[in-house]
C-alpha cells in the first residue's frame, strides 16, 4: 500500500467534562462530521500537507528537522503527529498528507483530535507500523500537548478512535477502562441538536492550562494524586482557596454526572431522564468551573425555554457549542428559538446540526 484516504471523527460528549486530566470519566460520542486524510507514501525525507480549508498554505518540512519546525496554525497539528512517530523509532520516509474536514473548527467540536488522528491512522496503515490503537490515542495526545502546546488530556483522541456506530464511550482515565454503552436516541422519538455558538475557542490561550493547574492544586490540597479520588463532594470544602474548591466541586460532581447517565442508560430507562443531569452540568461548568460565554449561556436557556429535556455547554470553553436533548418534532423550533434569541442580543448566527453517534477512525474509499 503506497496510498489511501483515512477519516477521523469529531466528538461531543454526552457527559464528562474535564475530567479526563483529572482520572476522571466520561461518555462521548462521535460525529458523522470526520476529517478525511488523503495520504500518499514517499521517498524524500519531507513532510508535505495541504488542507482544502487552508488552500494557499502548503507546507513542505524535512522529517529529521520537524523537532525545531517553526510552523505555526493548521499544520502544527498533523505535523506534530509525524513528529511523534518519528521520535518514537518509527521510520517515515517521506509522506503527502491532503486534509479536508466537516468538523467545525473552534466549536468545541474536538476537530484538532479529529485531524491528528486522521493522520495518525494514515500513518499507521500506510508504512504498516506496529501502532496499536492506545498508542494512536497517545500520539495525538503527544502531538497536542508537546508540539502544539494544548495541554489537553486524552478524551478526544480517545472518542475519535474508539467510538463505534449506534453507542456512547464509557472511558475510565483512572483504569482505562472502556464500554460501548447503547445509544439510540431516535428509537425514543429524541434528538440530539448540537448548536455551536460560532464563538471560536483556543485550547492553547492559557485558560484551559489554568484550570488544569488549579485541579492539580486542589488534589494537591486533599492529599490525593488525582480529584478522581475524591468522591465526596463535601471533602472539597476542606479546600482553603475559594476558586480551586469551585474547581475541585466540578470535577467530583462531574464524575457523578457521569456514572448516573451511563447507569440510566444501562438500564434502558427513557433517555429523557438524563435531561435534567446534562443541565446541572452545564449549571457546574458555568459556576463552579467558569469556563461558560453568554452565547452559550443564551443558547441553553433558551433551549430549555423552548422545550429541551436538558442542555449544556460542551467541550474545553471559552466559546464553542452546546448539545440539547429534544424530541425530534422540537428540534427545528429549538434551534430557530435559539437563532432568534442570538439575533435579540446582537450575537453572531448560530450553527445547529443533529449529532448522530458514529463511528472512529477508520479507512475510507477513495472517491477518485
Amino acid at each position: 500500500m503506497n496510498r489511501g484516504v483515512w477519516a477521523a471523527p469529531g466528538r461531543v460528549n454526552i457527559i464528562g467534562e474535564h475530567t479526563d486530566y483529572n482520572g476522571g470519566y466520561a461518555l462521548p460520542i462521535a460525529l458523522p462530521q470526520v476529517v478525511t486524510c488523503r495520504a500518499r507514501a514517499g521517498s524524500d525525507g519531507l513532510v508535505r500537507v495541504t488542507s482544502r480549508q487552508h488552500p494557499d498554505e502548503q507546507v513542505a518540512q524535512d522529517i529529521s528537522t520537524l523537532a525545531d519546525a517553526e510552523v505555526a496554525g493548521w499544520a502544527r497539528y498533523p505535523l506534530g503527529v509525524v513528529h511523534e512517530y518519528v521520535r518514537r523509532g518509527h521510520r517515515i520516509p517521506g509522506v503527502v498528507l491532503d486534509l479536508d474536514g466537516s468538523v467545525p473548527v473552534g466549536a468545541g467540536l474536538s476537530s484538532s483530535a479529529a485531524v491528528e488522528c486522521s493522520v495518525a491512522v494514515a500513518l499507521r496503515d500506510l508504512f504498516e507500523l506496529p501502532v496499536s490503537d492506545d498508542d494512536l490515542i497517545d500520539i495525538g495526545r503527544a502531538a497536542e500537548n508537546d508540539y502544539v502546546g494544548a495541554a489537553t488530556g486524552t478524551l478526544d483522541q480517545s472518542a475519535s478512535v474508539l467510538c463505534r456506530a449506534g453507542h456512547a464511550l464509557f472511558l475510565d482515565f483512572h483504569t482505562g477502562e472502556r464500554a460501548q454503552v447503547p445509544f439510540d436516541l431516535a428509537a425514543a422519538g429524541l434528538e440530539l441538536l448540537v448548536i455551536d455558538t460560532n464563538t471560536p475557542h483556543q485550547l492553547a490561550d492559557g485558560g484551559y492550562a489554568r484550570r488544569r493547574q488549579e485541579c492539580e492544586r486542589a488534589a494537591a490540597a486533599l492529599g490525593v494524586a488525582s480529584l478522581r479520588e475524591i468522591a465526596d463532594v463535601a471533602d472539597t470544602e476542606r479546600i482553603d482557596d475559594p476558586v480551586v474548591r469551585r474547581r475541585a466541586r466540578h470535577i467530583v460532581t462531574e464524575n457523578a454526572r457521569v456514572l448516573d447517565v451511563v447507569a440510566r442508560l444501562r438500564e434502558g430507562r427513557d433517555p429523557r431522564a438524563i435531561g435534567p443531569v446534562l443541565t446541572a452540568g452545564h449549571a457546574s461548568l458555568r459556576d463552579d468551573f467558569e469556563i461558560s460565554t453568554p452565547q452559550l449561556d443564551t443558547a441553553v436557556d433558551t433551549a430549555l425555554a423552548a422545550g429541551a429535556y436538558g442542555a449544556r455547554m460542551v467541550g474545553g470553553g471559552f466559546g464553542g457549542s452546546i448539545i440539547a436533548l429534544t424530541d425530534a418534532d422540537r428540534t427545528e423550533s429549538i434551534a430557530a428559538a435559539v437563532a432568534d434569541r442570538f439575533g435579540e442580543r446582537g450575537f453572531d448566527a448560530p450553527r445547529t446540526f443533529v449529532a448522530v453517534p458514529s463511528a472512529g477512525a477508520r479507512r475510507v474509499p477513495d472517491a477518485d
